[in-house]
């Protein structure tokens, strides 16, 4: 019999109610949630299914969303909500995936069933008509896929070249021999890819699942290869930086030009070099991501080779890697070439220092030679002024006893200017003297010139 207590821990289980944990993270249920998000579906043999990936730009997103709920209304299905990344509906005889990432959407449409010819009806046939060209955005993966049980009459090359048009193609057995993937990696002339699943013994989850991986192989594929564009397009770019950095660099080593017209250079290069970054670093880290992803999926097939027949693996790692590969070598090289770059503009900007301080220290050498003459230039001069003030000094004597003699006193004006001269002469040196040591007093305590 259960107790009080038990009934009421189990009744608030039920209600989703974690007040026995205390406050809790508030994003907690959404991160428990995000390892079950976009599960791969069950499929029962035989069926078929199209996956399209479209480019959306942000400003899309709410375009996109009402064009999806308008699909829904129409097969009368509840749309998703305006918030929601990830969707799935049964419309009529289709099943419908939706998933938003971040630079696209993937649409996943599935039907049960086999078409007479291979490839001939699938399942988007099934949709309003103008709807999945409609889907905002631009379409970067489009691919049809089947699943058949093992024909009667086995799988040879006439088998598969009915199915991809004569064309190379790749695969072999997968999850450890419960079935067969092959595709050729090209776009029909319908405009879609073709993947074709074999199910030798597949459960429905493991063909869900080998499907999704196929898809998804081929989604971040061309994800990845977006880089590649760019990638060339900076590879010009650099080999000119390169070469305009190397002959700067020649410059700096022989002493040759002037130091200030080499760093607005190398500064011009710097700004190049930054840009090209800025430009592309988002999109060599997405194909490096993507290229990871690829490589992931391809393990998780478990391929066995099969005579005469390319597994999907080692096609990619002969195709698909080497262009990771160059858009991974392109971006090292741009950070290598920004370094060099600053290091470049690093021993510019010294030497260009060096050279204005030799400059400033030249110039206050000049100033000081200057002042040192003027200094001598005014002693002289203040030699000049004692003869001067003492001979208006007599002169002034000279005008006070002619007139003291006009008024009667009894002085003769020229001995008594004559034998004054030698005492003003001596009245001047001192007074003079006394200066300049208060001003050579003032100079120690606040010297400006060495």
């Amino acid at each position: 019999m259960k107790t009080p207590v038990l009934e009421r821990a189990e009744s608030s289980s039920a209600q989703g109610n974690h007040s026995l944990l205390g406050r809790e993270y508030p994003l907690r249920d959404d991160l428990a949630d995000e390892v079950h998000a976009r599960p791969s579906d069950a499929l029962e043999t035989p069926c078929r299914a199209t996956c399209v990936a479209k480019l959306i730009d942000p400003g899309e997103r709410a375009q996109e969303t009402r064009h999806l709920a308008d699909l829904c209304i129409g097969f009368s299905v509840q749309p998703p909500p305006a918030e929601a990344n990830h969707f799935v509906a049964k419309m009529g005889p289709l099943t419908l995936k939706w998933e938003r990432h971040g630079e696209f959407s993937g649409y996943t449409f599935i039907a049960a069933g086999q078409s007479p010819k291979p490839f001939s009806e699938p399942p988007v046939l099934s949709l309003p008509p103008g709807w999945l060209a409609g889907i905002p955005g631009r379409v970067l993966v489009a691919a049809h896929a089947k699943i058949v049980a093992v024909p009667a009459d086995g799988i040879d090359s006439a088998f598969l070249a009915r199915h991809f048009g004569g064309n190379l193609v790749m695969g072999g057995d997968i999850g450890e021999h419960v079935g067969m993937a092959y595709t050729d990696f090209r776009v029909h002339v319908d405009g879609f890819s073709r993947f074709l699943l074999i199910d030798k013994g597949f459960t429905a989850r493991q063909a869900g699942r080998m499907l999704q991986r196929l898809f998804e192989i081929e989604t971040y594929r061309m994800m990845a290869l977006l880089a590649l564009p760019v990638a060339r397009k900076q590879s010009t770019g650099l080999v000119e930086i390169e070469t305009a950095l190397a002959s700067v660099t020649t410059d700096i080593a022989s002493g040759d030009g002037d130091d200030e017209a080499l760093l607005q250079k190398v500064t011009r290069l710097a700004a190049e070099v930054e840009s090209g970054l800025a430009a592309c670093q988002f999109r060599f880290g997405a194909c490096r991501a993507y290229g990871e992803l690829v490589a992931t999926r391809i393990a998780e097939l478990r391929e066995t080779r099969q005579p005469g027949i390319q597994p999907i693996g080692e096609f990619m790692e002969r195709r698909f890697t080497p262009a990771v590969a160059t858009c991974a070598a392109v971006s090292q090289r741009l950070r290598d070439v920004s370094e060099r770059v600053a290091r470049a503009s690093a021993l510019l900007s010294t030497r260009v220092d060096i050279a204005r301080e030799r400059q400033n220290q030249a110039l206050l050498a000049s100033m000081n030679r200057r002042a040192k003459a003027q200094l001598r230039l005014q002693q002289a001069v203040e030699r000049l002024s004692v003869a001067a003030i003492v001979y208006y000094a007599a002169g002034l004597l000279g005008y006070l006893t002619k007139g003291l003699k006009s008024a009667g006193a009894g002085v003769d004006p020229d001995i008594l200017v004559g034998a004054s001269i030698p005492l003003l002469f001596l009245l001047v040196v001192i007074v003079t003297r006394s200066a300049r040591r208060r001003l050579s007093k003032d100079d120690q305590r606040h010297p400006l010139l060495d």
